[in-house]
């Protein structure tokens, strides 16, 4: 815990410590990050074994791709790196099994993205990427925000809720509606 006065470092500091190939770029990563990181990954894998083992391999990845990458925005390029290594690890774990919160997160989104065919069948993947980016930038922040919470750092309805200081039925409609405005621009732009 940082002692009150004490400034946090910027991601712009933390990156010139890599580069430095300074060992202190890792603790700054996880004074900064650490909880963002275990969130993420706990809401994937549901095991804090995993999801710390996650977070570890994490700051290794940073550490071997920091340089020469110079990521921007920090924050975003760490994000993704522990979505994916905490995706990869709980389908290495449910290969042949099914995890209700993320199964369900999953599906909730592939009912309104895809006319049951594979992502890469039926549209170009980076033409989808786009036009969901684009649905995301014009949505309200308090929306979008609610989407991203549910949708890319996977967090439960229940906690999306709690914060939000709604009910869960509340927010499972919201959800709800945004996932068909979702599918309704899609459709416009002929992508499903």
């Amino acid at each position: 815990m940082r002692s009150k006065g004490v400034k946090m470092m910027t991601d712009k500091e933390i990156i010139a410590l890599y580069f430095k190939r300074s060992e202190n770029a890792i603790e700054q990563t996880d004074e900064k990050y650490g909880r963002l990181c275990h969130s993420i990954s706990i809401n994937i894998l549901n095991d804090t074994r995993d999801s710390e083992e996650c977070v570890n391999d994490t700051y290794l990845t940073l550490w071997n791709k920091i340089p020469p990458k110079e990521p921007n925005p920090f924050k975003v390029y760490i994000c993704r790196i522990i979505k994916n290594l905490s995706l990869k690890k709980y389908e290495f774990n449910h290969a042949k099994k099914r995890n209700s919160a993320y199964e369900t997160s999953l599906d909730e989104l592939a009912e309104c993205v895809s006319d049951g065919t594979e992502a890469s069948d039926s549209v170009e993947f980076e033409e989808l990427r786009t036009a969901i980016n684009t649905f995301l930038s014009e949505l309200p922040e308090k929306k979008r925000i609610l989407f991203l919470r549910r949708y890319w750092f996977l967090q439960p309805v229940k906690e999306i809720a709690k914060d939000y200081g709604i009910t869960e039925k509340t927010a499972s409609m919201r959800l709800a509606r945004l996932r068909e405005k979702l599918q309704q621009y899609l459709q416009e732009k002929e992508l499903i």
